[in-house]
């Protein structure tokens, strides 16, 4: 039994080592210059920047390692609407990629220390040992309205002691996310295989625009083993490997700057091979037979998006990510693509969120089926992928 003096002892000893480290009692102070001159003041979390890039806003309420290595926010200073951050840390096999790819992290409120016994660190001793400039205590919520009314804006996360003149001189430096080809800069330097789980169905080639992990792992889980190839790979090269399908990635920046695909998508589809694009994806192959794309006021960034599937009459909840959308026409036609016909619509603003081709085993989606992080209602398009090779075989037989 303790006397009084010594359960006191006891308790200020558990007490003092409870506390959280001195640099979360003295946090850094830092900011968030938004290119209209809007401040956001909070506390630094990660590197210190100054960091720049465009400012959008995410809602989902789990999976920001998916979100923070998701190679499409390349160039994107990420603000998570959901309070709480951190909270059950980081860890390998969570990643989409092998490094966080935004180029800043906005967040209210980032946990002291992470609960989780599949966690490996701190999301912020992440965010630092990566370089990644980060903020926290921010009110996202006036950031999040501020964006959805003015639009998605450059901007940039530095100290606080960061002279803002200057700072917005560099923010209004920064180029715009019209024009600007990104995903060549994210595509893997070689071409790489991602073996089938069982017995080898079919060969998929995918262009890695910005592809996140879970794509090949879903398709190799459907018996498929996929070669993902880089950015530049030419139409011969992907011939010469033979492949069963094709499937076009995600990933980063204007579909209008990027023209890689295009030969690939019209000459493989045209010799009867499907290809199924995602995201950006969906923006290519849309582009390739025809259609423009406009960017977006602030973008589609999270795991709640409803869309309506307008062949199945049914709603999915969907992950989202991309800040450029495919121009409609009338009715159920894709403005300038009269062999493509609109699938699936966003039930927010009405925007394409999926087309098919009317003769060609052609099809795409707007949004990540492959719910990284993000419900798994879409999941089903990658086995109608696999419907199309296996009736492509069976027509060849």
């Amino acid at each position: 039994m303790l006397d009084g003096v010594g359960a006191q002892s006891t308790f200020l000893a558990v007490a003092v080592r409870s506390l959280p480290s001195p640099s979360r009692l003295l946090p850094s102070p830092a900011y968030l210059l938004l290119e209209d001159g809007r401040r956001f003041d909070g506390t630094r979390l990660g590197a210190a920047g100054p960091a720049f890039g465009e400012v959008v806003f995410n809602t989902c309420m789990t999976g920001y390692q998916e979100v923070l290595t998701d190679p499409s926010y390349t160039g994107q200073l990420v603000c998570m609407t959901y309070p709480q951050q951190g909270n059950y840390g980081v860890n390998s096999v969570d990643r989409e990629s092998p490094d966080p790819c935004v180029a800043g992290f906005i967040v209210r409120e980032a946990a002291r220390k992470p609960s989780s016994w599949r966690s490996e660190a701190s999301m912020e001793a992440y965010l630092a040992r990566h370089g990644i400039a980060a903020i926290a205590d921010v009110d996202t919520r006036a950031l999040t309205r501020h964006i959805r009314s003015h639009g998605a804006m450059r901007g940039a996360i530095a100290p606080a002691g960061t002279d803002p003149d200057q700072l917005l001189e560099q923010v209004l430096a920064q180029p715009l996310m019209e024009g600007l080809d990104l995903a060549c800069g994210v595509s893997t330097d070689a071409s790489y295989v991602v073996g089938p789980e069982g017995e080898e169905r079919f060969h998929v080639v995918s262009y890695d625009f910005g592809v996140k992990a879970h794509s090949p792992k879903l398709l190799a889980e459907r018996g498929c083993r996929v070669t993902v190839i880089p950015a530049e790979t030419g139409l011969h090269e992907i011939l010469s490997l033979n492949p069963d399908g094709l499937f076009i990635s995600n990933g980063p920046g204007d579909p209008a700057a990027v023209e890689k695909a295009r030969e690939a998508i019209l000459s493989i589809s045209e010799a009867g091979i499907p290809v199924f694009g995602i995201c950006l994806g969906h923006q290519l192959i849309a582009r390739a037979f025809g259609a423009s794309t406009f960017k977006l006021p602030f973008g589609h960034h999270g795991g709640n998006h409803p869309v309506k599937n307008l062949d199945r009459k049914t709603v999915e909840i969907t992950s989202q990510n991309h800040g450029f959308a495919v121009k409609a026409g009338e009715g159920r036609t894709v403005d300038g693509a009269p062999d493509l016909q609109v699938t699936h619509l966003n039930l927010y603003d009405g925007t394409v969120e999926g087309v098919r081709h009317l003769s060609r085993p052609v099809f795409c989606v707007q949004y990540h089926p492959e719910a990284a992080p993000g419900p798994h209602d879409s999941r089903y398009l990658f086995d109608d992928f696999v419907e199309l090779m296996e009736a492509r075989r069976a027509a060849r037989a």
